[in-house]
C-alpha cells in the first residue's frame, strides 16, 4: 500500500512539473506575441497581451518595463510611470528603467520639489538604504558567529597580546552585530512606511477632509506620486506630497503600487 502512495505522489508531482512547463512556455509564447505586436507599432494590441499575461499572476521586471514602454507610446502618462516603476521595484538598478522613468515623468503636469534632507539624517539614510532589511539581517547573523569564534579563541588563548587583540576584536563584531541590527529594523520600518501610488485622474482635487464639502488644498494630475497614508471608509485616502504636503484624495483617484 505504501508502495502505491508513493508512485502516486510520483505521478502527481510529475504532473504538476508537466502542467507547470506547459503554462511557462505559454505565457512565454504569448509575451513574445506582445513584443511583435509592439515591434509593429500595434500598441494597444501589445498591452493588451501583456496585461492578458499579468492577469495569469506573471510578474517579472521585463513584462512591466515593456507594459509601460507601449503606455508611453501612446502618450499615457499615469499607466506608463505606473508600470516603470512596478519593473524599478523588482529591477531597482537597471538603467533603462531609471532613463524611461525619468522621461515618462517629464510629461505630468505638477511640479513638486523634493524637501532635501541634510546632515546626519541624509547619511544615516543613505547607510540605511545601500542594504536591504534582509541583508542587513545576514550581516548581523555574520557578526554574532564572528563573536562566538572571537570569543572561543580568546578563551582558549594563553598569549596575552593574542588574548587582547582577540578580545577586542570580540567586542568589535558584537558592536557590529548590534548597529546591523538595528540598521535592518530601522530598513524595515522604512520599507513599512513606504506605500506609494500613482495618480490615474486627470485632475483630483485634494480636500482638507476626507468630504465632498471640505475646501480644496489643492490639486494633482495624472502620474504624479504620492505616499498613502491612511484609507477612511474606502472611499478616501489621506496622501502626502515628496514636499511634505498633505490632504484626502478619492481613492478611486490613484492606484497603489
Amino acid at each position: 500500500m505504501s508502495k502505491e502512495i508513493h508512485f502516486m505522489k510520483k505521478i502527481v508531482y510529475i504532473l504538476t512539473l508537466l502542467i507547470s512547463s506547459i503554462s511557462f512556455a505559454q505565457n512565454t509564447a504569448l509575451f513574445d506575441k506582445g513584443n511583435v505586436a509592439y515591434n509593429e507599432g500595434n500598441f494597444q494590441d501589445a498591452i493588451t497581451i501583456y496585461e492578458s499575461v499579468l492577469n495569469k499572476g506573471i510578474h517579472s521586471s521585463e513584462l512591466y518595463f515593456n507594459l509601460a514602454n507601449a503606455y508611453y507610446k501612446l502618450n499615457r502618462v499615469a499607466p506608463s510611470i505606473y508600470y516603470y516603476e512596478k519593473a524599478q521595484q523588482l529591477s531597482p538598478h537597471d538603467k533603462d528603467i531609471k532613463n524611461n522613468l525619468s522621461f515618462a515623468k517629464n510629461m505630468t503636469i505638477d511640479a513638486i520639489e523634493s524637501v532635501p534632507e541634510i546632515g546626519f539624517s541624509k547619511l544615516f539614510k543613505s547607510v540605511i538604504n545601500s542594504f536591504s532589511s534582509d541583508m542587513w539581517a545576514i550581516l548581523a547573523v555574520a557578526s554574532v558567529l564572528l563573536f562566538v569564534i572571537l570569543f572561543l579563541s580568546y578563551y582558549f588563548s594563553y598569549n596575552t597580546n593574542k588574548k587582547r587583540f582577540l578580545f577586542l576584536s570580540s567586542i568589535a563584531s558584537l558592536c557590529v552585530m548590534v548597529l546591523t541590527l538595528a540598521f535592518a529594523f530601522q530598513k524595515q520600518a522604512y520599507n513599512q512606511n513606504d506605500n506609494p501610488a500613482i495618480v490615474f485622474a486627470q485632475e483630483s482635487d485634494i480636500k482638507a477632509e476626507p468630504n465632498l464639502r471640505s475646501e480644496t488644498a489643492f490639486e494633482l494630475h495624472e502620474g504624479t506620486k504620492v505616499q498613502i497614508i491612511e484609507s477612511y471608509k474606502k472611499t478616501w485616502t489621506k496622501i502626502r506630497l515628496s514636499d511634505g504636503k498633505t490632504g484626502w484624495i478619492a481613492t478611486q483617484d490613484i492606484k497603489a503600487l
